[in-house]
């Protein structure tokens, strides 16, 4: 192959590649930020026929993530109006876009589902919405961050909580795509380096008992002591000690039964030999 031929054909591939991922763009809004060798959960492999019990926790994240755009989108807007940094500007506008489509997604879904969404932010969101609107510059880039970033923190756990436990395919399907979203913005907020991480809520401390009528297996389980874990003998109750107590006598005293009566059934057969 000439050198010319192979310019071209590397310019097609460069081509093709260019095309596929303004293609994939489209259609994953998040596949764009992926890492490479970082996989992304393949959303065409779950259903969205609406079949399944729709239960009240499935209506409350579809009313959440309705939320979460009505007030994100106008907050990525003023982001690119009263702020001075160029990376917070750009953190708004992708929020804001990736929100738009998140929209559509959970509205297509509550009208599949019958599921009535409200068209104005809460209380809470209408609060913040009016403390970026006072600020400008700087101060409004860190109460910007502060704020979308406590709101992605609450929710990511309740996307997790829905994906795993919904009966309704189509609710699987928006919390799946819900939670590429919002870890894709959790991502963003957090490139601001404005994030003061020493100020979020902790992680609970982990559960180290069974919860009541629940097995060990149960939320969280039972968590074993390093002295369970490195003694065999602590997972014994007394019974099956007992238990293995009672067979191991009888076996012995099976066995010395044997060997005192075979000497005397030998002496027996010797004896009957001589008749």
């Amino acid at each position: 192959m000439s050198a010319v031929a192979r310019v071209f054909r590397w310019r097609h591939r460069l081509v093709g590649v260019a095309v596929a991922t303004a293609a994939l763009t489209l259609i994953e809004p998040s596949a764009a930020l992926a890492e490479p060798g970082v996989p992304l959960p393949p959303n065409q492999l779950i259903t969205d026929t609406g079949k399944g019990k729709v239960a009240e926790a499935d209506r409350d994240f579809a009313v959440k993530v309705r939320l979460a755009g009505l007030w994100e989108i106008p907050a990525g807007e003023m982001a690119q109006e009263r702020s001075n940094n160029p990376k917070i500007k750009k953190i708004g506008q992708d929020i804001a876009s990736q929100h738009v489509v998140l929209d559509e997604m959970v509205r297509n879904a509550a009208t599949k589902l019958k599921i009535d969404l409200p068209d104005e932010p809460n209380e809470d969101q209408q609060g913040w919405l009016d403390e970026m609107a006072n600020a400008e510059g700087e101060e409004f880039d860190q109460i910007y961050i502060d704020r979308l970033r406590a709101a992605h923190g609450k929710i990511f756990p309740a996307i997790a909580t829905i994906r795993t436990s919904t009966r309704n395919d189509t609710i699987r399907k928006l919390a799946q795509r819900a939670n590429q979203f919002v870890m894709t913005h959790l991502t963003l907020l957090e490139s601001s380096t404005l994030v003061d991480f020493a100020a979020l809520p902790t992680a609970p401390p982990p559960t180290t008992a069974a919860p009541a009528g629940g097995s060990a297996a149960g939320a969280g389980g039972a968590v074993l002591s390093s002295a369970d874990q490195n003694d065999p003998a602590s997972s014994l109750s007394l019974p099956v000690v007992g238990v293995i107590a009672v067979a191991i006598a009888g076996i012995a005293l099976f066995l010395s039964r044997r060997l005192w009566s075979d000497p005397h059934r030998r002496r027996r057969r010797r004896y009957r030999s001589y008749y």
